[in-house]
């Protein structure tokens, strides 16, 4: 797995200098890893170079500088770095208006486990969601979660080889489906496979 190190973050000083040229980079890089599910649900696949800009903005944020304050940020956030074998994803639910969204909330539950990605020719592998913390209650989801897609090695070697991906959520209360990914969302996310 591909680990951030402490060695490899920038110092508080040096982050506030190469800022605004990281953050650019970073947003343009996402635009090739961001697949909307529906009006209301986005997904982010997280790679090695976006969860470095989380970790950097969350040390600058907080004014971070300690060492067990920038351990603590490296545990939280590294699981959420691909190992070459899977996918990972930040799923965000949105709903402009904070009423809708709670309703919406309550209606999703357990959505976190109907997403689902497919590689042509081969079955749908669902997320495994939130090994973090539990991110629902008994009244409500969360509007964030954390999926990891785990892909056998056919699967792989097929997505090298060109074939297409697909994704979707299938909740009885909300599907959506992107079928295939575009182009330049699929290499992006080969990229990420060993």
């Amino acid at each position: 797995m591909t680990q951030i190190t402490r060695d490899s973050l920038m110092t508080l000083e040096a982050y506030a200098k190469a800022r605004p040229e990281f953050r650019r980079k970073v947003i343009e890089h996402k635009k090739h890893r961001n697949v909307a599910l529906g009006q209301h649900v986005t997904l982010l696949f997280e790679d090695e170079l976006t969860i470095r800009y989380q970790i950097q903005e969350m040390l600058r944020i907080e004014k971070t500088f300690e060492e067990d304050g920038i351990r603590d940020e490296l545990d939280a956030y590294n699981p959420l770095v691909p190992d070459g074998r899977n996918f990972k994803a930040t799923m965000m639910i949105e709903y402009a208006d904070v009423e809708e969204r709670r309703r919406a909330l309550a209606r999703l539950k357990g959505i976190e486990n109907r997403v689902w990605i497919q590689v042509e020719g081969s079955p749908r592998v669902y997320a495994i969601a939130d090994e973090d913390l539990e991110r629902e209650n008994e009244h409500k989801t969360s509007s964030v979660h954390f999926l990891r897609f785990e892909l056998t090695e056919d699967m792989a070697a097929a997505l090298k080889y060109g074939v297409s991906l697909s994704t979707g959520v299938d909740h009885p209360e909300y599907t959506a489906e992107v079928t295939p990914v575009a182009d330049e969302i699929r290499k992006a996310l080969v990229a990420d496979l060993a």
